[in-house]
């Protein structure tokens, strides 16, 4: 008799899916938002402020941007790893630790759709 190997059911990797694609749609609203706000020009009218008053506004844009431009590097990440995610649905090996080769727990999943390790092999880990 050979061993099955262990993976999610046809009707869970249903499950999985729909919620990887919504994460998704939603990630992509949130990349959006930040990526206006990161290319919005931000000029709030200092044009005729303080000399100083200018600088201090100048150095908190320069910071919101970055801060912006963090997220959304992040937030592409997150997407990728999400898409990736989706991939593993699509070919069945979804939900199955890259260590230890066994199911990722559903609710660690439903929270970390992107997980690819479960809690005992990311313990390891440390």
């Amino acid at each position: 008799m050979v061993d099955e190997i262990a993976r999610y059911s046809e009707a869970d990797l249903a499950e999985f899916k729909v919620l990887i694609q919504k994460k998704i749609q939603k990630a992509q609203e949130d990349l959006d938002l930040i990526k206006s706000a990161y290319m919005n020009d931000l000029n709030n009218g200092t044009d005729d402020t303080s000399p100083t008053f200018k600088a201090f506004e100048e150095g908190s844009e320069t910071m919101s941007k970055e801060a912006n431009s963090q997220l959304a590097i992040r937030q592409e990440k997150f997407i990728r790893d999400l898409k990736n995610a989706l991939f593993r649905v699509e070919n069945k090996t979804y939900g199955v630790c890259k260590v230890t080769g066994k199911l990722i727990s559903k609710e660690r999943l439903m929270i970390v759709p992107h997980a690819t390790m479960s809690i005992e092999a990311k313990n390891m880990q440390r």
